[in-house]
């Protein structure tokens, strides 16, 4: 085994992200401080393949199923990145890599450095908290995390509800040079065009009803780390014209000021509605969707990396039971993968946490998980909305006069009710039999059309 030159192995071992060195025989012949504390603070590696250390493999990655930077390297002649699944001390995990040939006076490649970087919030074995997963879906989506994270670059998210958009952006966040700041969240669905100004941008003392004194808003309280938009496709027309001039320019005023400020903050978004759809109807700014689909990056439903089921499952369970020692069968695990899951991961968690109510042992059974899942509630029929909204509760639209839209019906029951009810609108939407959301986007939609 050749010996590399002292100078550059005391060069690596001062640098403070794990580095390992090895030969084109892929054996590692230097390993730095920070990679012994990290990923071997027992034995050494010096003399071993990276392949065996890293993946317990008896062949290199390409060999084996996996992505080698090494053959990469060999074939482009430059550095080369990717995102590995290796065996640590603590278990698996995920680890971005960046090896870099070194050439030596023929022009040939002598050595190769690798730096490993551990990928926060992200396991390939259950966990506490963070995201779980090893299917090829999950991987190639951490993948695109892994490598816009360290960017400022804005990302959005496209993914059904339930596929843990607000985890993703945590992790696109914590992989940045911004995770020292704050992640800050904006639920754009649940905000009212007034509310969503008021609430990103701010007030000023006086500056309506109510604004007893002057407040930051969330870009503000976001300044230095992540603003984190969640169902951005929700957002009002009036206020994209807003939100996109803090884009690009970074600039704001509070409501109820003149004065221009400034903050700088990066941009994650989410949404499971189709944007593009929503721009060809009119119902989302063109420029607005390219400012924030810098690098868009779709998260797999649950169907489609049904092999995390278990590990999901495992993880899971601890955190809806933790004061239990919980464990699933296989025909219960079986079972699990079996169902399609349309509520993603959020609905996986609520099956299991059935199932722990259900279960008065230390094993879930198949059983168990039968009755969690036939006890789901099924979506009733939907009612005539203007029968839902009405005074009266009449069911019939003629009854509102003849030749008038659905539409037209509604608008004027809402408005009925708003004249009569004195209370909060949770109450309103509690005796109207709808959600304090779909009560705010019939309410927007009165005040676009007034």
């Amino acid at each position: 085994m050749s010996r590399p030159l002292p100078e550059l192995v005391s060069y690596l071992e001062e640098l403070p992200e794990p580095h390992i060195l090895f030969d084109r025989q892929y054996r590692i012949i230097a390993a730095n401080a920070a990679y012994r504390r990290q990923f071997s603070p027992q034995a050494s590696v010096i003399g071993r393949t990276c392949f065996d250390v890293s993946h317990h493999f008896s062949a290199p990655c390409d060999q084996s199923g996996e992505s080698c930077p090494l053959a990469r390297a060999r074939e482009s002649g430059q550095r080369e990145r990717v995102l590995h699944l290796h065996h640590t001390p603590l278990g698996q995990a995920y680890v971005n890599i960046e090896l870099v040939p070194l050439y030596d006076a023929q022009g040939d490649q002598a050595y190769f450095v690798e730096k490993m970087e551990p990928l926060r919030l992200a396991h390939g074995q259950p966990a506490a908290q963070g995201l779980i997963g090893r299917a090829p879906a999950f991987q190639q989506m951490l993948e695109l995390v892994a490598r816009v994270g360290p960017s400022d670059a804005s990302v959005l998210l496209l993914g059904e509800s339930g596929t843990g958009k607000e985890l993703v952006a945590r992790a696109v966040h914590e992989a940045s040079a911004r995770a020292g700041a704050p992640l800050v969240v904006v639920e754009c669905a649940s905000l009212t065009e007034t509310l969503f100004e008021s609430e990103l941008f701010g007030h000023e003392r006086g500056a309506f009803t109510g604004a007893n004194a002057a407040r930051a808003g969330l870009a503000e309280s976001a300044s230095g780390g992540t603003l984190f938009l969640d169902e951005v496709g929700d957002i009002a027309l009036p206020m994209q014209v807003k939100l996109l001039r803090l884009l690009e320019s970074g600039a704001y005023r509070r409501v109820g000021s003149t004065e221009l400020r400034r903050t700088d903050l990066r941009i994650v978004s989410a949404t499971h509605r189709d944007l593009q759809s929503l721009v060809a109807a009119g119902g989302f700014r063109q420029d607005l969707y390219y400012r924030l689909s810098t690098f868009p990056i779709h998260l797999p439903a649950l169907r489609e990396r049904a092999d995390d089921i278990p590990l999901l499952a495992t993880a899971l369970l601890s955190r809806v039971a933790p004061q239990r020692r919980l464990s699933l069968s296989r025909d219960a695990l079986l079972r699990l993968s079996e169902h399609a899951f349309p509520g993603n991961v959020r609905e996986l968690r609520n099956v299991l946490e059935r199932a722990t109510l259900l279960c008065d042992g230390t094993v879930i059974e198949r059983v168990h998980v039968e009755r969690a899942l036939g006890s789901e509630a099924r979506p009733a029929p939907r009612p005539d909305p203007a029968a839902r909204l009405s005074p009266q509760g009449s069911t019939s639209a003629a009854r509102h006069g003849p030749g008038r839209s659905l539409r037209e019906i509604e608008r004027d029951a809402l408005q009925a009710q708003l004249r009569t009810h004195s209370g909060s609108r949770a109450e309103l939407a509690a005796k109207l039999g709808i959600s304090e959301r779909s009560l705010y986007r019939k309410l927007r939609t009165l005040n676009q059309s007034e």
